[in-house]
């Protein structure tokens, strides 16, 4: 049984949950942590739930890195010593709050630039079109010049979605005389103007955009919301970005589409289940560009969720909880 509260005088006990690649404790101040704290690093990802739960059953804290472990209703309850969250980003769609709450387990986020995700879109629209990573693993086999790249000037860009990271790369568009159409669930041309937009309907940015990028929050409304019938709207030689959340997009009707050359290509940075699996299906096919959810992936990044991590569990032990998501927990 859960008991609210604070963690007592004995051992204090923090986990750092999926710290991929080995780095979390090189950013922010575990140092300066009480020294009766102990902290274990998990750089792989558990996935049997009565695995997680026997091996997180004795932390009082949990540091969890974006959505990369879900903390549902049944771990939770299971968890009896768990008594903080220290939880990396704002949004937390990973963790049951409701079960959190009533269970007396806090949860504290940290803040999150955002910029990180649009940079590595135009990064990902760049070596997509221009065959970039392609070329790059030719050119180490000895092979010189396989493909024609597509310019970008003059192209369409769809934008699904003109939120924090939507409205960043709108910013870019203009820098290639791109011409930028924009559509979301709640979009006004009064909103698109500020980026110099055409606000169009779904139908309208899927079949006449070259680029269609992906920048709107998964959520109930969302999930799914690109389907077969969609992708049956995109140009023969679109392209689509996906950024976002691997669920925004029906992932079999994407495969199909890519398969069949409904659609020139795919760049994508997020799956429906994370790590993608070895033998998916996106990593036999030669017109799909991938990259392990680097959205959010980077120094500056750390430097703030690991950062404000410490400083979270430390206004916790202090008893003066800061960035707290749920304060009915206390």
């Amino acid at each position: 049984m859960h008991q609210k509260g604070n963690i007592g005088e004995d051992k204090i006990n923090i986990a750092i949950l999926d710290d991929y690649q080995n780095v979390a404790l090189d950013f922010g101040g575990w140092a300066n942590l009480p020294s009766n704290t102990s902290i274990t690093v998990f750089n792989i990802g558990i996935e049997d739930e009565s695995d997680l739960v026997t091996k997180l059953l004795p932390f009082n804290i949990l540091v969890t890195m974006r959505e990369r472990t879900w903390l549902t209703k049944s771990i939770l309850e299971r968890l009896t010593n768990l008594r903080l969250i220290a939880a990396t980003g704002g949004r937390q769609l990973n963790i049951d709050i409701e079960a959190a709450t009533n269970l007396g387990i806090t949860i504290c986020n940290t803040g999150s630039p955002g910029h990180s995700t649009a940079e590595l879109t135009w990064g990902l629209i760049l070596s997509l079109t221009r065959s970039i990573a392609l070329e790059d693993k030719k050119l180490r086999e000895g092979i010189w010049q396989t493909s024609i790249g597509v310019g970008l000037d003059g192209k369409k860009l769809g934008l699904i979605g003109l939120g924090r990271v939507g409205k960043d790369v709108a910013k870019v568009a203009p820098l290639f005389d791109m011409e930028l159409l924009v559509w979301s669930p709640n979009m006004t041309q009064e909103r698109a103007d500020e980026y110099q937009a055409k606000s169009v309907s779904k139908d309208t940015l899927l079949s006449d955009s070259d680029i269609i990028s992906i920048h709107i929050p998964l959520n109930a409304s969302s999930k799914g919301i690109i389907q077969k019938k969609e992708l049956s709207l995109m140009k023969s030689n679109a392209y689509l970005i996906n950024t976002s959340r691997g669920p925004i997009v029906n992932e079999n009707a994407l495969i199909e589409a890519l398969q069949t050359q409904m659609i020139a290509g795919a760049a994508l940075d997020v799956f429906d289940e994370e790590p993608l699996e070895k033998n998916h299906p996106f990593l036999s096919l030669e017109n799909t560009l991938l990259t392990p959810h680097l959205g959010y992936v980077t120094a500056e990044n750390y430097d703030i969720f690991y950062g404000e991590s410490v400083e979270n569990i430390q206004a916790y032990l202090k008893g003066n909880p800061i960035n707290v998501l749920n304060p009915d927990s206390l």
